[in-house]
């Protein structure tokens, strides 16, 4: 994909798909349209701003784009759980942030080993796809656990005033939000290499690197995400669950 026109002939194909949406009426041409010029120029600035951090490979560079990568997901994720949860943002940036971190640092210190902690080749990459699937399990576990709380007010309350502690009365809540948050990596780890190659390892057959190579990393990968998806998930339910609650063990909705 060095060639201008190798760029024009993939266009190609979402042209093809504007044209079958406007034959069928769906309506979705104008979306489609801005979907892809949107693709397009964010892949472009991305690709020119990871070039030059490349090529300074300076900390302060490395650490300034996963800053902007943590903020974004950590709001993508707030607006998907609700705006109403009091301290919500924090939350969801420090959990992601933590779970982030210990990742990181794991695979760096114990797997990878690079001679620099912040060898971009290896943090940036690792870091927005970790990043990524944090974001996701933290959405789909506080926008669960929001709902099913708001909408559980006469059991919780049944279970508080029959002596239990809110940890307790909302405990099969938690448990449930959280499996739902690790739905996706665990499919997607039962079936990997048997109905699909995920990004990493094609990415890398495409480039031309060994399969069996492609394969390990691709291990690496999916190893990562289920760790840092499970922490995510533990620390948003956990805090989420302590903003329903005041001081005097009471339920507060949101």
């Amino acid at each position: 994909m060095d060639s201008p026109l190798q760029i024009v002939w993939a266009l190609g194909m979402m042209a093809i798909a504007i044209a079958l949406s406007a034959w069928q009426r769906l309506g979705l041409e104008w979306n489609l349209a801005v979907a892809t010029g949107r693709t397009v120029m964010q892949l472009l600035v991305v690709g020119y701003v990871l070039a030059a951090v490349f090529a300074l490979r300076n900390p302060w560079a490395v650490l300034m784009v996963l800053g902007v990568m943590l903020a974004i997901a950590t709001i993508v994720a707030r607006n998907r759980i609700s705006k109403k949860v009091p301290h919500l943002l924090p939350l969801v940036g420090g959990s992601i942030l933590i779970s982030t971190v210990l990742t990181l640092a794991y695979t760096s210190l114990l797997v990878i080993r690079p001679q620099v902690w912040y060898e971009p080749q290896y943090v940036i990459p690792l870091a927005g796809i970790v990043l990524g699937n944090a974001m996701n399990g933290a959405a789909i576990v506080g926008e669960r656990l929001v709902s099913t709380l708001n909408n559980s007010q006469l059991e919780i309350e049944t279970h508080l005033s029959l002596g239990a502690t809110p940890q307790q009365a909302i405990a099969q809540y938690r448990k449930d939000a959280i499996k739902a948050g690790l739905i996706p990596t665990i499919n997607t780890m039962m079936v990997v290499g048997i109905v699909t190659l995920p990004g990493i390892m094609t990415g890398q057959i495409l480039a031309g690197a060994d399969p069996l190579l492609a394969a390990t990393y691709q291990m690496l990968v999916m190893f990562m995400l289920a760790f840092a998806t499970l922490t995510t998930t533990l620390l948003v339910s956990w805090g989420i669950c302590r903003q329903f609650f005041n001081q005097a063990a009471q339920l507060v909705l949101w």
